[in-house]
């Protein structure tokens, strides 16, 4: 079911624009108001409060950390003062993997909690979706050999940006949604349940 374009879908648009640029340029206020004081953050690295994860976010960048963002392909579902937004994106990470440096890619969407409250939309709870990933080395011809014991230790739409992040320090959460499978499909009626859509008289999923 497509939403109409409408002043509440375009600042809750506003508000997912907003977060990767914020992120990812270190402007850690403004990165912070994207949430409502309650809001909640998961990523392959984190789950928690969204203060903390700015906190830890803004250390990790401190310390040299190249993550990048990039999106496309929203929509988002309203009811009344609650809303559900999902938007295509990317998560580009570079780092060094057993000395050769490199790039991983995994591409999901962010599935958003939104609320409006005193008249502000804002993020309450944000899930990412991952579906698929790659690893590349940033030298051509530079050889990398994988420990496929640790890369498969991990789901697969997201192994390879797992795998980096673990050899770089990171504790990784290995039961994130992904493409297909009861994980996302929990999310998704989570989000039948923010709505108060009953599951037989509409959904904002198409299935």
């Amino acid at each position: 079911m497509m939403t109409p374009i409408s002043e509440d879908f375009l600042a809750i648009r506003a508000v997912v624009d907003a977060w990767i640029l914020w992120r990812d340029t270190g402007d850690w206020a403004r990165l912070a108001a994207c949430w409502h004081p309650d809001g909640t953050m998961s990523s392959t690295r984190f789950s928690g409060s969204a203060a903390d994860f700015v906190v830890e976010t803004r250390a990790a960048f401190e310390r040299g950390a190249n993550v990048q963002h990039f999106q496309c392909g929203f929509q988002c579902d309203i009811a009344g003062h609650r809303a559900i937004s999902q938007v295509r994106m990317q998560i580009r990470q570079r780092a060094r993997v057993d000395g050769v440096e490199v790039d991983a890619t995994c591409t999901g969407r962010f599935f958003d909690f939104f609320e409006r409250r005193a008249g502000r939309w804002a993020i309450v709870r944000r899930q990412p979706i991952y579906e698929v990933d790659r690893l590349d080395t940033v030298m051509p011809g530079a050889t990398l050999v994988l420990d496929e014991a640790l890369l498969n230790a991990f789901p697969h739409a997201y192994r390879h940006l797992a795998y980096l992040q673990s050899k770089n320090g990171f504790n990784v959460q290995r039961d994130l949604p992904e493409l297909r499978g009861p994980r996302v499909e929990a999310l998704y009626e989570e989000g039948r349940v923010w709505l108060d859509i009953v599951a037989d008289k509409g959904d904002y999923r198409a299935k």
